[in-house]
Parts: structure tokens; sequence; C-alpha cells
């Protein structure tokens, strides 16, 4: 099946990635939801690391355009919804990709500083851009809206403030949910778990072991297979939660996972 986005406009929050091996969620959704006939805005704020994906899609013949944002600052969250309006004319699909877990750790050891940056960005960030996108998904009679949360949002791992912000993730999507369907606006979230990523590769557990010895660890956790997913996983189910085919689709937490979540549940 292509074309399965033919026609519709998306905005992609943290469509670049962070250095390291392999692709990131992002870019994967960027790459995936071009081929499927999107057009697209691109953005990060790092602007360059976006228009690296936009030359990926321009390789391959996509639609796309890069834009530098910072989503701790409201009035550049507006200007993402304004911009995705003016270049491409409306938005249909809002994807919220944002998150951080540096300086990071345990209830007895996380410094508020650090916590109140990272609820800034993972929560706050992401309320004030949907917050925006709202009144133009409303007046042009609907949307879909895709927020990348995480298995630590449901699931232990040591990091309180990331689980924190993840679990307040999935209850921002159920209630943007709930408020908007009446205005045929549906919201869905993706729980990715141990993914072969560049953030997945900086996971919790990996301190002082070699990627290979990080990896075969991380996989040994994962029930189906022994082997982590990629962030095509994540591009493919937020390819489904993007388009028509589910339209009566709304308020799914939705793990990405391996079935670690079912195992521990």
């Amino acid at each position: 099946m292509t074309g399965r986005l033919q026609g519709k406009t998306a905005a992609i929050v943290g469509a670049g990635q962070r250095a390291g091996e392999g692709l990131g969620n992002g870019r994967a959704m960027a790459l995936l939801f071009a081929r499927e006939g999107a057009r697209l805005l691109c953005v990060d704020r790092n602007l360059a690391s976006a228009e690296e994906t936009v030359a990926l899609i321009a390789e391959e013949g996509g639609n796309a355009h890069a834009f530098e944002a910072d989503i701790t600052d409201e009035a550049q969250c507006a200007g993402i919804v304004a911009e995705a309006v003016a270049s491409l004319g409306r938005l249909d699909i809002l994807v919220n990709n944002v998150g951080i877990v540096e300086g990071d750790g345990d209830v007895d050891v996380l410094e508020a500083a650090s916590f109140d940056r990272i609820l800034s960005i993972n929560l706050k960030g992401m309320w004030m851009t949907i917050k925006h996108a709202l009144p133009v998904m409303r007046a042009q009679g609907g949307g879909s809206v895709v927020n990348i949360s995480s298995l630590a949002g449901v699931a232990r791992n040591g990091l309180v403030a990331y689980e924190m912000s993840k679990a307040g993730v999935n209850k921002l999507t159920e209630t943007t949910a709930a408020g908007n369907a009446r205005h045929m606006i549906r919201c869905n979230a993706i729980m990715p778990g141990l993914l072969d990523t560049p953030v997945g590769q900086a996971g919790t557990g990996t301190h002082g072991l070699s990627r290979e010895e990080a990896r075969a660890r991380r996989n040994a956790v994962v029930p189906l297979g022994r082997k982590m997913g990629d962030a095509w996983d994540t591009a493919y189910a937020a390819l489904y939660l993007a388009s028509d085919e589910a339209r009566f689709v709304t308020g799914v937490i939705l793990p990405v996972d391996g079935g670690i979540w079912v195992r521990a549940s």
C-alpha cells in the first residue's frame, strides 16, 4: 500500500535527530510520511539537523522544508502552527516527538533545575504545541495529533522526571482526545520501549559498557525475538495513527515495545 497520507500535511516536531549510530524516531517518521505522500514541516530546535532530514526527503522526491523552534517558548510553539498553515495551507497532522533525559535521576538525587527543564521540554512544550494547533484543526474540520510518549510513563526506569513527564503525556493525550472528538480531532500516543536509536543507545543500565555490550543487554530484555525494535517501528505506528485508516481511533496509548509491558503487567 502506498499513498496512505496522500494529500495530507504534517508538522513533525523533533524531525531532526541526535548524533549517534542509526536512525532516530523523528527522522524515520518524516521519511516515511513523505514516502506516503504527506507534505511536511520538519521542526527542530537544531535547524541543521532538520535540514538534513529535509535533504534526505528531497533525495527521494518528497516535499518538505525545515523550521527552527524551541518548544519551551510558547510564542515559538504558536509559530510552528503559523508556519505550517502559511507554507502547507493547512495542518492535518501534528506529531510531537520531543524528549530529554539529561540531568535526570532517581527521587533522592534529582535536582530541581533538571526536573523543571525536563518537564518543560517533555510535557509543557507538547501541551503548548497542541494548544496552538487545536484552533486550526477545529476550523478546518478535523485533524490528527500523535504524541511520542515512552514505556517509562507506565514502568519504572530510575529517571523520575522523565517518567513523570511521559505519564503526563499519556494523560494529556487522553484529555485532548476526550475534549476534541466532537471537532473530529483525534489524539493518540505511542509508547516506544527499548529501541536501537541514537537516544536509546544512551539509555539507562548501559554506563561503562561498550555499544555492543549495551545492545546485547537491552536485546535480552525484549520478549519478542530477544531483539530491540528500531525507529521504523515507531514510524509505522505513527503512520497508522496519523492516517485515515485510524479514523475511528482516538485516546489510544499504544505500546511499541516487543511485549515488555505485557510481560511486566
